[in-house]
This record gives C-alpha cells, sequence and structure tokens, in this order.
C-alpha cells in the first residue's frame, strides 16, 4: 500500500500518472506489470486514456522478466521520440490538440 501511494505522488513529478509504468516482482523474474493508474475505469472507452504507461510496462517486462535489452531499448525510444514530437494526450497536453488513446499508440509504434 505505502509503494502504491508513494507512486502515485512521484507521478507528480512526470506530470502525469499515465506515464509511469510499474512492476511488482518477486524473488523470481516473474513479475506483474501494469502502469500504476491500474485500468483506469472512469475513462474506459472515451479514447483520452494515456497509452504510454502500459507501453512502458511491457518494455519493463521484455527487459526484466524476459532479458530482452534491445527490445525494451526500442519501445522506450520509440515513446521518447514521440513525445520529443511534441504529440501528447489530453492528460499531459498544455492545452490546444491532443491525440486520443490509438492516435498515441499508432505514433508509438510508427517509430518502433
Amino acid at each position: 500500500m505505502f509503494g502504491d501511494i508513494l507512486s502515485d505522488e512521484a507521478s507528480q513529478i512526470t506530470g502525469s500518472i499515465g506515464l509511469l509504468a510499474s512492476s511488482s516482482m518477486g524473488s523470481t523474474k516473474c513479475g506483474l506489470y501494469e502502469p500504476i493508474h491500474g485500468s483506469a475505469p472512469d475513462i474506459a472507452g472515451k479514447g483520452i486514456a494515456n497509452p504510454i504507461a502500459t507501453i512502458l510496462s511491457a518494455a519493463m517486462m521484455l527487459r526484466y522478466s524476459f532479458g530482452l535489452e534491445a527490445e525494451a531499448d526500442a519501445i522506450e525510444k520509440a515513446v521518447d521520440e514521440t513525445l520529443a514530437a511534441g504529440l501528447r494526450t489530453a492528460d499531459i497536453a498544455a492545452g490546444g490538440e491532443y491525440l486520443s488513446t490509438t492516435q498515441m499508440t499508432d505514433e508509438i509504434i510508427s517509430r518502433l
């Protein structure tokens, strides 16, 4: 519970809870990977959820459970490039135009 509280508070450093990946690890390489915001049922189906935390959770899984460093690096680089291009979802847009969940996902995939 304390870790959950800390991760929610730390999300304010990045500007959005939708940017942070998470894992719960045991003594093996098996883990549970998820965005720190969970499933966000309050915005389900609206096309406004930020997919970045989910995508970065997959990168963490590749790195820590499967030892696929290059693949994890490629995903992280694609996310970084997308954000560097100024593309944003509603939770991190400073006004103006923003992308839907699907559009942001497509932009990240196009950079892989």
